[in-house]
């Protein structure tokens, strides 16, 4: 399995590192977009530097990459996910603005018919937004709010970002255990 993963300015950078560490485990090929604020956040929330990230992805790319390959249709690639996914990267996804490279891959993704998983992170939620998250879903973009479930009865932080990235992984149709499922 082939993937992009992209990680924007939103809070929630621990859900991104803690997705690419499963994916490095199951094996998948990462293909990681970074965005200059995601940096930042990163740093802010975790104290982890870029680099760290990066050894994670089988190739990183700069979000100013446009020529890289991942920019075209014709890269073949399973799906995406943007995790966590800024309230600016869904307004210019939605209005088809690819002027860097995350969302001219999750333009991509689109067009072809390809899985695109949203992993949104931000609250409250204006009306705009809500709308251009509406319409995402409309054109076959699966929207995934970064709100973990409490029935696994979490303890620590880290069960929280298993419950999402297991989540996440089902999303892509990986097979995982990061998380309990709902039994009765």
């Amino acid at each position: 399995m082939k993937i992009i993963v992209a990680v924007t300015g939103a809070s929630g950078a621990n859900y991104a590192l803690t997705l690419l560490k499963e994916l490095k485990k199951q094996n998948v090929e990462v293909h990681l977009i970074v965005s200059e604020w995601a940096e930042k956040v990163l740093a802010l929330e975790t104290g982890k530097k870029i680099s760290e990230l990066k050894k994670l992805a089988h190739k990183t790319y700069s979000n100013d990459a446009l020529a890289s390959s991942i920019s075209s249709s014709s890269f073949l690639v399973d799906g995406m996910i943007i995790i966590p996914a800024s309230v600016k990267t869904v307004s210019e996804i939605i209005h088809a603005h690819t002027s860097n490279l995350i969302t001219r891959c999750a333009d991509n993704m689109l067009k072809t018919k390809k899985k695109l998983v949203i992993g949104f992170r931000e609250t409250p939620i204006s009306p705009g937004t809500i709308e251009n998250l509406y319409k995402l879903s409309l054109f076959g973009a699966i929207i995934f709010p970064l709100s973990p479930g409490f029935y696994n009865k979490p303890k620590k932080i880290s069960d929280l970002e298993a419950f999402i990235v297991g989540k996440a992984m089902d999303l892509l149709d990986i097979r995982n255990t990061t998380y309990a499922r709902w039994a009765k």
